[in-house]
């Protein structure tokens, strides 16, 4: 009686496969492979248009299911390939190896682990990237990562370029993306995070060889302007619409109706002054020209005078689109007046120094004018509303 792969039950009972996408790793494809069948005979893997001896050494392994073209696509195409081919067999999840030899099989059992815990999370692996040889752009290319992957989703992760991952392919299969290169591995976790999808770590370890015997199809120029676009790309969507969509849900959501009525209504000790207050200064904080900055710097603010951090919050997201682009023409409005300058709209055929200038000044003087301005209205028209509907407070 052949005896089964070590985890081989684990992985049917999870509906998971593991999924190799490969290009030109002849030198430790086969060693993968064998690594992997010790633990799961759930194997796809999609040769990406290889040149080398690729296909000879996938006839070796015929248990394995192999999908092949050519030419060359790019790694986030052969993901995109084989979570659809993944989805076409019967899976839920497809854990992701790099065929060049970084990963170990016997790392599965951590997302195996998880899964049981947690299905449907998409789960990346934390490697230690302090150790030897690990090459300076990529611990560099990791910061970076992070840091835009929290600016997208307001999630810290500490390692969103792993390529050992757990995905809910059932779930982000039938998604149309935009990248088709190393990119996608970006794009694929910021928007399963906009979706609801849980992302979530699990402790992993890595080899990183020697700078001479690396084998690398990472193109640093290129990918890297082709990383930093999408990131640009990433960061409108999700100021113009996935963080005012995910605020209205919050807001409207029966959880977030309790909040409201909390913060107003709620907490009778709390003078009507107090909560006036939070009020118009989350208002002052939504409109100062410190954009991107209002809550990091308003939040401490409102912790330190002792105000109402929920009304805060709720009244500094004034600023969400669309209402942003109308608070920015007039503060740049008000500057204008301000500063006497009689061209509301300027020339934007004949940009110049002075003019950029102009404009800067107009707005971040406008802004501040009209926040002042706008949060003491919001302070005392809260403050007669709150005075008319709470009777026992002063």
């Amino acid at each position: 009686m052949t005896e089964l792969p070590l985890y081989e039950e684990r992985f049917k009972n999870l509906k998971a496969c593991v999924l190799l996408p490969t290009y030109n790793n002849a030198g430790t494809l086969a060693d993968v492979i064998e690594d992997v069948l010790k633990y799961t005979s759930q194997v796809i893997v999609v040769n990406d248009g290889s040149t080398d001896d690729t296909p000879e050494i996938l006839k070796r392994f015929p248990q394995i299911h192999v999908v092949s073209y050519t030419p060359n696509k790019g790694k986030g195409m052969a993901l995109r390939t084989g979570f659809k081919e993944a989805v076409k067999l019967g899976y839920d999840h497809a854990i992701t190896l790099d065929s060049d030899g970084q990963h170990f099989a016997k790392d599965l059992v951590q997302f195996l682990t998880y899964l049981e815990n947690l299905p449907n999370t998409l789960l990346i692996g934390s490697r230690n990237m302090d150790q030897e040889n690990v090459p300076g752009k990529s611990s560099f290319g990791n910061k970076f990562s992070n840091f835009w992957f929290w600016v997208n989703t307001g999630i810290k992760l500490e390692d969103t370029q792993s390529g050992y991952r757990s995905y809910p392919v059932h779930k982000l299969a039938g998604k149309k993306y935009f990248t088709s290169k190393y990119e996608f591995e970006i794009e694929v976790i910021v928007r399963a995070s906009w979706s609801g999808i849980d992302v979530k770590s699990v402790p992993v370890t890595v080899y990183y060889p020697k700078p001479e015997e690396r084998v690398s199809h990472f193109r640093p120029f290129k990918d890297f302007t082709r990383i930093s676009i999408l990131n640009t790309i990433l960061v409108l969507i999700s100021v113009l619409w996935v963080k005012p969509r995910d605020f209205f849900k919050k807001l409207f959501s029966r959880e977030g109706r309790k909040v409201l009525y909390t913060a107003i209504f709620a907490t009778p000790g709390e003078s009507n002054h107090k909560k006036a207050a939070s009020i118009g200064f989350g208002v002052f904080m939504g409109i100062v020209p410190i954009w991107g900055f209002q809550l990091a710097v308003g939040i401490p603010l409102a912790i330190l005078f002792r105000l109402n951090k929920a009304l805060f919050i709720i009244a500094a997201n004034i600023s969400i689109p669309p209402i942003m682009f109308v608070i920015m023409a007039l503060s740049v409005a008000t500057g204008k007046w301000i500063l006497g300058i009689e061209t509301i709209i300027p020339d934007f055929r004949n940009i110049t120094l002075d003019m950029v200038k102009e404009e800067g000044a107009s707005f971040f003087l406008g802004g501040t004018v009209l926040a002042v301005s706008v949060g003491l209205f919001a302070y005392l028209l809260s403050y007669i509303i709150l005075r008319s509907i709470r009777k026992n407070a002063s």
